[in-house]
């Protein structure tokens, strides 16, 4: 990709673009989700942003009024919730079960429901836990929301970090007759965080999302446009060679592997094993020696060096008493991390 850039590059100066997103990368998508996830789309369903995280923005920032509630997974990712509360919208979460291989409760969707909720949002495969969500489930979690009228945001920017043993599904694969926005970019799987290309697409066969959609490229027309020389390379990005993310997955499932079996070896430390993306999620047992989360963390910080963050901050409730690790380093540097973790915890 790096190449390709220097080639797109070569002869060219930087210009304003379409600002829904320059056709070809917007071609190159519809291509992408029609045999990845069997989802029909058209031009006008995809709007290309600087990362998915603008795709959160102008999403909030196009649907939100104050007061409404945003329904999203505990734990998830914070900006999820930080955004939300940024445009006046309220925060509740649903129950992702731990003992289920943290697993959304559908139960506890239905509870969570009001005539106030905006968007129900997934995470799947889910930051911080690791965890992929059955077919099962999110069928469950399709007919929810259908059963309320209620749109589905789907963020699937690790969708092709899978190394476990659960098949992943689009969601909007699965939701035939309910409109799903979708969230999705290439900083993880192609390695480009820092180029900052991401892209939202809306599946709205009931014509429900026309308003909203219309909303995010009002947004997207204000911003002018995202980076078009960095858009040409990623339209190149799903039709070049793809080698390297099976051999990124064969890495990941190895360290998971490893990051599992020592992590639970570890005292007052036990976690469940990630099946994508690239963390795991540890429960610590804090006893009397730590107030919350966040005092432990910081004081593993202080002590070993070790950036860990702290679990409330995935959600307040669910994430609690937990912290993230990222699995990304080779095993030997884990092994250091984690030699050091377990030497701090035995004097704590």
């Amino acid at each position: 990709m790096k190449q390709e850039l220097i080639n797109v590059a070569k002869g060219k100066t930087g210009h304003y673009g379409r600002s829904e997103g320059e056709e070809d990368l917007v071609e190159a998508i519809i291509d992408r989700e029609a045999k990845k996830n069997s989802v029909k789309l058209s031009k006008e369903d995809i709007t290309i942003m600087q990362g998915s995280s603008e795709g959160v923005f102008f999403l909030y920032a196009a649907g939100l009024e104050a007061g409404d509630e945003v329904l999203l997974p505990g734990p998830g990712y914070p900006s999820y919730i930080q955004l939300a509360q940024f445009f006046g919208g309220a925060t509740p979460s649903y129950r992702c079960v731990e003992e289920n291989g943290w697993q959304p409760d559908i139960d506890d969707i239905r509870k969570k429901i009001t005539d106030k909720t905006k968007f129900l949002v997934v995470i799947n495969p889910n930051n911080p836990t690791g965890a992929i969500y059955s077919k099962s489930t999110l069928k469950k979690i399709v007919d929810v929301a259908a059963e309320h009228k209620i749109t589905l945001v789907s963020d699937e920017i690790y969708d092709q970090l899978i190394y476990g043993e659960t098949e992943y599904f689009g969601l909007a694969s699965l939701a035939k007759d309910v409109p799903v926005v979708v969230l999705n970019g290439f900083s993880k799987a192609y390695l480009m965080p820092g180029w900052r290309i991401g892209y939202v697409y809306f599946h709205d066969p009931v014509d429900a999302l026309i308003d909203l959609r219309e909303g995010v490229n009002a947004l997207a027309r204000q911003r002018l446009s995202a980076n078009t020389l960095i858009q040409k390379v990623c339209a190149k990005a799903f039709s070049g060679p793809q080698d390297h993310i099976k051999e990124m997955n064969r890495k990941l499932k190895e360290r998971a592997e490893f990051a599992y079996k020592r992590l639970n070896e570890i005292n007052r430390i036990s976690t469940t094993k990630p099946e994508g993306a690239f963390y795991i999620f540890p429960r610590v047992d804090l006893s009397n020696r730590w107030k919350d989360d966040n005092e432990f963390c910081i004081d593993v910080l202080r002590s070993t060096g070790i950036v860990f963050p702290y679990g409330s901050g995935f959600d307040p409730v669910y994430g609690k008493d937990h912290f993230r690790s990222i699995i990304l380093p080779p095993i030997e540097t884990l092994e250091r991390a984690f030699q050091k973790l377990e030497a701090f915890m035995k004097k704590a």
